[in-house]
């Protein structure tokens, strides 16, 4: 099926449902040119990738006191149709119907294109201690996470996020876009059992390695700074591994009657580490901080091994409602989202490979 026939058949789907259902017409967005008011990224989110974070209800209406119409697994993709308040209406499987948004991922390639996408650990892990390589992990593809992505018309890697975070990480590359830069996603949702295998096979090496234990529990730090068992923030959806970029070339691409810059060539700033070097090499402050705390951060003390581009990279970030890690530079997290994961139990035990965008017509 082409990209027209599937926005039309789409479009007639709203028109049947609505009169089977009696809902408002104001609830779906009949109009596939995709002019959402409710967008707040530079594609809509009607169109958009997005994954249920835990087992989910389908309703039929907006509303949780609607009536039931299907179920959605953790971690089932769909494309979304439709957004009202806290809900977004789904199509997977021939099965329609509406899901609390707040509790599902949305893919950022889809929404944010202008942000670089480059997935190391799917292809090949550059995730390292001391300089020293993690056996079974450095240089070896962790879990797959791309596919062909009809909205972009090009391969491009899965990258999703818990949806309230995507707004921080819009903010953020807006800021970095009006002075000649991007934001670069190494990393964002990380499958448990990627993440688990990591996890094994780095502590394996701290036993055995004494450079490397040395390198991961000098001064205030231990192994737990760099690696805990999952659940951890990536499988919950709430924190990206991301570096910065000087955009060199770039292109506007219009579509449907919206327009996103296109970075054809960038220049990584230098950082303090390799990306994903799991060290003291890594480390941004002078004393540990809660992971969790949304406020000591702002009162801590840069470590003189912190490079210009690690202190404009956490600028951006910070200045968007995200928080550091101690003790890792390339790390944010999104604290608000994950009390909210954590309560719901968002576990990331699944595979994200597919992606079900729809062009922007």
């Amino acid at each position: 099926m082409d990209s027209l026939t599937a926005v039309s058949e789409i479009a007639a789907e709203f028109s049947i449902i609505s009169s089977d259902t009696g809902i408002d017409n104001e609830f779906f967005q009949t109009d596939i040119t995709y002019n959402s008011l409710s967008t707040i990224f530079e594609l809509p989110v009607i169109g958009a990738t997005g994954f249920a974070a835990i087992d989910l209800f389908l309703f039929s209406a907006p509303d949780k006191n609607a009536s039931i119409a299907g179920e959605l697994n953790a971690g089932q993709g769909f494309t979304i149709l439709n957004e009202v308040k806290d809900f977004w209406y789904v199509s997977v499987n021939n099965l329609t119907g509406w899901v609390t948004s707040n509790l599902c991922m949305i893919n950022i390639p889809d929404i944010i294109p202008s942000i670089v996408q480059d997935n190391t650990n799917t292809y090949s892990s550059l995730m390292r201690s001391s300089q020293i390589d993690i056996p079974n992990i450095t240089g070896h593809a962790l879990y797959n996470a791309k596919d062909f992505n009809l909205r972009l018309g090009r391969e491009e890697y899965i990258a999703p996020v818990l949806y309230q975070m995507a707004a921080k990480i819009f903010d953020a590359q807006k800021t970095a876009l009006a002075n000649g830069h991007t934001i670069i996603i190494y990393e964002s949702f990380r499958p448990h059992d990627a993440h688990q295998a990591v996890f094994e096979n780095f502590e394996e090496l701290i036993n055995t390695n004494a450079a490397v234990r040395r390198g991961v529990s000098s001064g205030w730090l231990f192994s737990g700074w760099f690696l805990a068992p999952s659940p951890y923030n990536h499988q919950r959806g709430t924190a990206v591994d991301v570096s910065l970029g000087v955009i060199l070339e770039k292109e506007t691409v219009v579509a449907g009657g919206f327009q996103f810059t296109r970075v054809l060539k960038y220049s990584e700033f230098p950082m303090q580490s390799q990306m994903h070097e799991l060290s003291a090499d890594a480390v941004i402050f002078t004393t540990s901080i809660y992971s969790r705390d949304d406020i000591a951060w702002r009162s801590a003390v840069y470590l003189d091994t912190v490079t210009e581009g690690t202190r404009i990279l956490h600028n951006y970030m910070t200045g968007s409602g995200l928080t550091p890690l101690a003790s890792e530079w390339w790390h944010f997290n999104d604290i608000e989202a994950t009390a909210l994961a954590t309560a719901n139990d968002v576990l990331g035990k699944f595979q994200i490979e597919k992606s079900f965008s729809l062009p922007v017509k």
